[in-house]
């Protein structure tokens, strides 16, 4: 099977090609060949790879940033994703798209099912569903997974930034009144590769097809995910840190985020006998590859 992924830099792009095998073969694509913000390049560029299967995992993820620059994050999570999802048509193969917990507004009491209403409280989150409606238009042989906090040891995310401050500071602030699901990028791409096995085993089961929510089991806050991670580093031999809890008030950022993030991932268990992991073990996973140097 060959799985090809858009984007080379990216946590997801890199972590599931680290889950290449003998039968699976997997093939990012990046800017060289394909720029999301040339459309005419999308198409040439995935019909080269000869896929099985396309993972659309490229994005603009700039979340503040996105508040002034919304055409622009509109025109790569929409505009460009609708254009992968039509490529994929083209060649009569499933896209599986990745989207986000950001399309809803984070005021439900209870995590988020796919059926609930979505209300983007920023632009970064409208920009994504929107390229949910297009890929869903494009390419009726779709999978939408939805995921939320996600961490590796590629790239920027949060897991690694309080690593990085615990090495230079006793006590660390974190927002303690949002809730979501941390998911690490190696599980989200374990869960991809078994998904994709399963959409080109079954090709005209509908139940495969449609929106999923993908996320670690089990939630937390931000505040409790710091914590988490700086025990897991004491643990293994560096000094502890102090995590004080402050509300999203006390840390004003350029996008407004949902205080409730967490996402209900019943669905694709009960569709793909799929479940990821408790959140605190793969992130204690995450932190021994980084501390180990791996």
């Amino acid at each position: 099977m060959r799985i090809v992924v858009t984007g080379t830099k990216g946590q997801l792009a890199q972590s599931l090609l680290a889950c290449e095998t003998a039968d699976i073969s997997l093939i990012a694509v990046g800017r060289v060949s394909m720029d999301f913000e040339k459309l005419q390049t999308i198409a040439p560029a995935l019909a080269s790879t000869q896929p099985d299967v396309i993972v659309n995992a490229a994005a603009y993820t700039a979340v503040d940033q996105a508040e002034a620059e919304e055409a622009r994050a509109f025109r790569i999570n929409a505009t460009a994703a609708g254009a992968v999802a039509a490529a994929a048509r083209k060649l009569n193969v499933p896209i599986i798209h990745l989207s986000t917990d950001y399309v809803f507004d984070g005021r439900a009491d209870k995590p988020y099912r796919e059926t609930d209403a979505t209300a983007p409280l920023n632009a970064y989150g409208r920009s994504k569903l929107a390229g949910e409606k297009t890929v869903a238009t494009a390419n009726p042989d779709h999978v939408i997974l939805r995921t939320s906090w996600i961490y590796s040891p590629f790239g920027q995310n949060f897991l690694k930034t309080m690593l990085r401050l615990g090495e230079t500071r006793d006590e660390i602030n974190v927002v303690a009144d949002q809730y979501g699901c941390p998911t690490a990028a190696a599980d989200i791409a374990g869960a991809i590769v078994a998904i994709a096995s399963m959409l080109r085993a079954k090709p005209d089961d509908a139940r495969l097809r449609g929106t999923f929510h993908l996320a670690g089991s089990g939630d937390t806050t931000w505040a409790g995910f710091a914590q988490t991670i700086f025990e897991e580093a004491a643990r293994r031999g560096r000094k502890r840190v102090n995590v004080v809890p402050i509300t999203a008030a006390e840390y004003p950022t350029a996008a407004a985020r949902p205080d409730n993030s967490r996402l209900n991932c019943d669905k694709l268990s009960e569709v793909y006998g799929l479940r990821l992991p408790d959140w605190r073990s793969s992130a204690h996973a995450c932190v021994a590859q980084l501390m180990s140097g791996a």
